[in-house]
């Protein structure tokens, strides 16, 4: 291939809009946000097949579009960057891993994990006004036991869905041309 980075420019693009057409396919999450879904698994096929670099971007990328085509809300601009742009831009630093041992795997737990900590600086910065003083039984005074937990809701099932099918798709990744 004469030029290979229009080619990973081209696949992005293929793979961000993948990922918009993933969004309808989802589970409520808790209230006001955090719904389970399929939507960070083409952004790890990218970040794996192309390196950290086109997965933050393509992340970021993808983060912005779902804040606008989906509706997304926020408390202004701090909030769709956090929320939106800079936790799907982390599901990027899976590209880190692509060359090592369990690399899938890896790839993919890293990903989410660093979505995670961006959702949980915002639940502990932007959101803390909201946190309420009690659900299901369980006191909630601190912000930053609330985010963790609020935010695990969802993050959890996303990660362990999006290992499981990463796993699945390691042999078809591993065949397809570089």
């Amino acid at each position: 291939m004469k030029n290979k980075h229009l080619y990973k420019i081209c696949e992005s693009a293929v793979l961000i809009a993948l990922s918009l057409a993933l969004m309808p396919i989802e589970i409520p999450g808790p209230a006001f946000g955090g719904d389970i879904d399929l939507v960070m698994i083409p952004l790890f096929i990218l970040a794996y097949r192309n390196g950290a670099l086109y997965g933050i971007a393509s992340g970021a990328v993808f983060g912005f579009l779902k804040c606008l085509i989906g509706g997304g809300i926020g408390w202004g601009l701090p909030s769709v960057l956090l929320d939106y742009v800079l936790a799907y831009a982390a599901v990027g630093f899976a590209g880190f891993f692509k060359e090592k041992a369990w690399a899938i795997e890896l790839s993919t737990f890293t990903g989410c994990f660093a979505r995670f900590i961006i959702h949980f600086i915002s639940g502990i910065t932007l959101y803390m006004i909201t946190v309420p003083t009690e659900i299901a039984g369980m006191t909630f005074a601190n912000p930053v036991l609330y985010s963790v937990v609020y935010n695990s809701l969802y993050m959890l099932p996303n990660t362990v869905i999006a290992i499981v099918i990463m796993s699945l798709l390691r042999y078809p990744l591993k065949r397809l041309k570089k």
